[in-house]
């Protein structure tokens, strides 16, 4: 454990994100971090027990006087996103996140830090083993699953929980109140194409490497103007194959649907006699893409590295009906709210790129405040992947939470921070997917609200949580529970 790390205030929190952050947790892999925390409940010997499809309840009485008071749910979700540079050795299966303090910020060494959401779980954690916070009836809820599919809170059913009220502790901005989220639905097109043999003596062969962008989280992150590297990609390879008969061999293009691909890589291979002619060209378009990015990408780099001629390339035709389709596909804010000023309304994240061995598969993740323009934006994507022969599906979608401003809970929350503060909160929706939406199928009479502590970079290696903001995020969350209904 880090001993810096858990000497920072408030050390309850520290000491147990530390803890969290020792066990492997990704998505759909959480069987050691659900033993954690079962562990952790029986521990104090609290109720503690699982659900169906892995979800974690604990529960603990009102301290004295409180017992007249609402009771709690607070929800967190277990597993992290799993995202690392390519240059960093690093086994998510096998280590815990090593951490360290720059300035005001922990951070992670060449990894995702994990403090999406294990903050807010730390934090549950702390409430649980507290022998002098006041608080009411509370419920911890360790949600399962959340970054991949969401399928903790799709999988829980309604009659477990005794909350009346739930407090989600996943949202990264110090000065915010969410009271709504956008939902979401996957776009996997996937096509098989037939390869062609390669002559060894007249071609030459190349990996064009795309990497140093910002990425990010594909909701909160998206309207920032981050460069995604499959679309920078697409574009090398669409004017490489135009201009000077390039033909792709393979790609390998970002990671999950939820994280704006960072890196992006492809080999290709070019005739012999037009070696000078490509290398002049490709040039020229890095350096445009590298101008048009200066403002925001500017540890973008772009390289272009010879290595042996593989035995096959993709069918021309296959080639290029998939560099169009994707150049075609839509990326990034597709429409602004109409309701809420300055809320991206709906997006799309072309998260993931495979071409290999006679196999294309593309990855997308479709958000959108209003269920509608979802299902169009992803209907026209749908249109472009089987314009190219690609056979589309779509699956997790998941619903949006849409906005309540005359919540109960919501004015205690308003009323608090100001207090504590002097200034009025941000009361706002966000373009993230919580878990909120899903959670109210079944409690639909739970008053639900979101807020966390400042967290910057998240689905991606440069994620990192405000150390400052960690203490305004407890003082706040200990002044709730004192001041519930």
């Amino acid at each position: 454990m880090n001993k810096e790390i858990i000497q920072l205030e408030p050390q309850c929190i520290w000491k147990n994100f530390s803890k969290l952050n020792a066990v492997p947790r990704p998505s759909k892999k959480e069987e050691r971090v659900i033993k954690f925390m079962m562990d952790f409940g029986r521990s104090l010997q609290l109720e503690t027990f699982k659900d169906d499809v892995g979800n974690v309840i604990i529960r603990k009485d009102a301290s004295i006087g409180m017992e007249d008071r609402k009771p709690i749910t607070l929800q967190s979700h277990l597993d992290m996103v799993h995202q690392k540079n390519s240059t960093t050795d690093f086994n998510f299966d096998t280590q815990g996140i090593e951490m360290y303090i720059d300035g005001d910020w922990v951070k992670a060494r060449g990894t995702t830090l994990g403090a999406d959401n294990g903050m807010g779980v730390a934090a549950i954690m702390s409430l649980l083993e507290s022998n002098d916070i006041t608080h009411p009836p509370i419920e911890a809820l360790f949600t399962i699953d959340e970054e991949t599919g969401m399928t903790g809170a799709k999988g829980l059913k309604g009659g477990i929980l005794k909350g009346q009220i739930l407090l989600n502790l996943d949202t990264e901005e110090d000065d915010e109140i969410d009271i709504g989220c956008a939902g979401g639905i996957d776009i996997t097109a996937t096509r098989s194409y037939e390869v062609e043999n390669v002559s060894n003596k007249d071609s030459i062969a190349y990996v064009i490497s795309v990497k140093g962008l910002h990425g990010g989280h594909s909701g909160m992150d998206i309207h920032r103007g981050f460069g995604n590297a499959n679309k920078i990609m697409n574009r090398l390879l669409y004017k490489s194959a135009e201009d000077c008969g390039v033909r792709v061999s393979q790609i390998d293009g970002g990671s999950l649907r939820n994280a704006i691909p960072r890196e992006s890589f492809a080999t290709i291979i070019v005739k012999a006699d037009r070696k000078e002619e490509f290398q002049n060209k490709i040039s020229e378009w890095i350096q445009e893409i590298k101008q048009e990015n200066s403002f925001v990408e500017t540890k973008l780099e772009v390289s272009l590295n010879e290595v042996e001629v593989p035995d096959e390339v993709m069918e021309k035709e296959a080639q290029e009906k998939i560099l169009k389709a994707v150049y075609a596909a839509h990326n990034g804010v597709y429409a602004m709210s109409t309701a809420i000023p300055d809320l991206v309304e709906t997006s799309n994240n072309i998260a993931r790129v495979e071409v290999k061995s006679g196999k294309i598969r593309i990855g997308c993740l479709t958000r959108s405040s209003v269920d509608s323009a979802k299902m169009d934006l992803a209907n026209s994507l749908q249109g472009a992947f089987e314009l190219a022969g690609c056979t589309v599906t779509l699956s997790g979608d998941y619903p949006g939470w849409s906005p309540d401003p005359n919540s109960e809970i919501l004015e205690v929350l308003k009323a608090q921070y100001e207090s504590l503060f002097n200034v009025k909160p941000e009361v706002v929706a966000c373009h993230a997917g919580l878990e909120c939406g899903i959670l109210g199928n079944n409690y639909p009479e739970m008053d639900m609200i979101s807020f966390g502590p400042t967290i910057k970079g998240a689905h991606s290696p440069d994620e990192r949580v405000s150390i400052s903001s960690v203490q305004k995020f407890w003082t706040f969350l200990l002044q709730i529970l004192k001041n519930t209904p």
